[in-house]
């Protein structure tokens, strides 16, 4: 079965707005973080049970990966 992985318009954003917020100090460290991000994203339709079911959906297939996933 494929799984696909759909970035909401939100998420987006979010990943925009961290990047910038890196880049004035690093752009560096602002492409590393993005990379990760989305990396993280790709490794998705292998994975597809990991991360948490955001509990404000209660829905098991909108999940979210932790932040310290990240470090």
């Amino acid at each position: 079965m494929a799984v696909e992985v759909a970035w909401s318009p939100e998420a987006i954003e979010d990943i925009e707005s961290i990047a910038a917020y890196i880049e004035r100090d690093s752009p560096f460290y602002a492409r590393a973080v993005v990379q990760k991000i989305l990396d993280l994203g790709r490794s998705l339709p292998a994975f597809p049970a990991a991360g948490r079911v955001v509990p404000e959906l209660d829905d098991p297939a909108v999940r979210e990966l932790l932040s310290t996933a990240i470090g």
